[in-house]
Formats: structure tokens, sequence, C-alpha cells
């Protein structure tokens, strides 16, 4: 079993940046394929990006594609979401998941979830 604990949410305004990172402890961190979702108020869970095990394959929402950057360091097992040009329609909880099984891409296939990060786009 691996523990996330995610962190760099919060309030930014619009067109800014922000990197979220998600530490993982556990076990060998390069064993999971990684993911990051979000989930906004009153709207269903949606993956935003997913890297695999190694990190040579990455995939996007087409919501977030051209401004977010999904990024791994298998030796600090920590897993990074860069996002650029902020809008307000990317408030949510971000939630950081893992799976050790196949790399799911987008799919909503993920079996360890961390406890969230808020981030808050307004001016």
């Amino acid at each position: 079993q691996v523990q996330l604990i995610e962190s760099g949410g919060g309030l930014v305004q619009p067109g800014g940046s922000l990197r979220l990172s998600c530490a993982a402890s556990g076990r060998t961190f390069s064993n999971y394929a990684m993911a990051w979702f979000r989930q906004a108020t009153g709207k269903e869970r949606e993956v935003v990006a997913a890297i695999s095990q190694r990190g040579a394959i990455t995939s996007y929402a087409d919501s977030v594609k051209g401004r977010v950057t999904i990024s791994r360091d298998n030796a600090k097992n920590t897993v990074y979401l860069r996002m650029n040009s902020l809008k307000p329609e990317d408030t949510a909880i971000y939630y950081c998941a893992a799976t050790i099984r196949v790399f799911p891409g987008l799919r909503d296939d993920y079996d360890y979830w961390g406890q969230g990060t808020p981030v808050t786009v307004s001016s």
C-alpha cells in the first residue's frame, strides 16, 4: 500500500500558475502509475492528467491540455502538477492517485488516493 499527501494548493488569480506536489510513501514509488484528479463543488470527479511508472507516458484531459504538465521524480517519491493560465473553472479539490497495475491512463481506475488539496482561482 502507498500513502499519498498532496500540497501546493491555494488561492491564485486568473491567468496565474500553481504547482501541486504529491509525496508518496510506503512502497517503491516507481512501481506506481500516478494521476491527478479534481472535483469541483457539485460536480463529479474528473481526471486531469496521468503519468506512467517511469514517466515515459503522459496523458492529459482535453480541458487542461496545453496548460498543465504532469511530471514525477522517482528519486524523491513525488509527482507534480504544474498548472499555468489558470481559469476560474479550474477551481476544485485536486487529488493525487496511484495504482501498481498497468498504466490506466485517463481512466478512473486508480487504487490509492490522497486527501486532496484545494485550488481556488479567483480575482
